[in-house]
């Protein structure tokens, strides 16, 4: 049988699961986080949003979407079963502690500095004897801090830029299209300006184990089928010039 067909019949039959036999209302938890996630009133829309809710349509599972702190957010995902986080970096230390959906999209971990810094940075070991300026609960904070850079976390990520200029750090570590937003917004055009893409990492939804398997299945499913017709990159596209982090 022509594997485009086999493919075909696969995800119907997944999507052909009654949803009550899948899960109850299934809660999507994320943040405020352009272009990933923004909000306009009660309307949630963004890169992951938009995706998610195209592939919710086609499972037709029961779902409901809220923004909240990130890490009230996280932490609800570990103890609900019927809960789940965006976007989330998948990384070896949190692997086990969650079923994961997508990927949803893919950002980079780029350091950000002064523009007349003493120092320059080709590789990230040369970052070791710098402050560096994280968001707590960010997978790029998590990621540097397990290695034992110097680490200076803040519970807003725009404080960071502030940080810098007041030479409080000497890093940020952000995201290129984030950064470049937040910089242009608040004047510090050519005052702050990125050092180093030291990493990537690739965006997921990440579920309580209690989830049910044919529930991750048929979402991912759903996914798939959004990145092979097209919609997917067209969602990209769509948000292109908005910046966003990593969590």
């Amino acid at each position: 049988m022509d594997a485009d067909i086999l493919r075909k019949l696969g995800l119907a039959l997944v999507l052909s699961i009654p949803a009550a036999a899948l899960a109850g209302d299934l809660r999507l938890l994320t943040e405020y986080s352009p272009p990933d996630i923004m909000r306009d009133g009660e309307r949630i829309y963004g890169i992951s949003p938009d995706l998610l809710r195209l592939a919710m349509a086609k499972t037709g599972l029961p779902y409901s979407m809220e923004i909240m702190a990130w890490r009230r957010a996280y932490v609800l995902a570990l103890q609900k079963p019927d809960t789940c986080v965006f976007s989330t970096g998948r990384t070896p230390d949190r692997e086990d502690l969650f079923k994961w959906v997508g990927p949803l999209r893919e950002v980079d971990w780029t350091f950000f500095g002064m523009a007349d810094a003493p120092f320059k940075l080709t590789a990230l070991e040369d970052a070791r004897p710098l402050r560096i300026g994280t968001y707590h609960g960010d997978v790029r904070h998590s990621y540097l801090e397990a290695r034992g850079f110097i680490v200076d976390s803040t519970q807003e990520d725009l404080a960071n830029p502030k940080k810098l200029l007041a030479g409080r750090i000497d890093l940020w570590a952000t995201g290129m299209q984030n950064a470049r937003r937040e910089i242009a917004r608040n004047g510090w055009t050519g005052k702050i300006v990125p050092l180093l893409t030291f990493n990537s990492s690739q965006l997921y939804l990440a579920c309580n184990k209690g989830v049910p398997d044919a529930t991750t299945s048929a979402i991912n499913a759903a996914l798939a089928e959004l990145q092979r017709d097209g919609s997917a990159a067209a969602i990209q596209r769509k948000y292109q010039d908005v910046g966003g982090k990593s969590r």
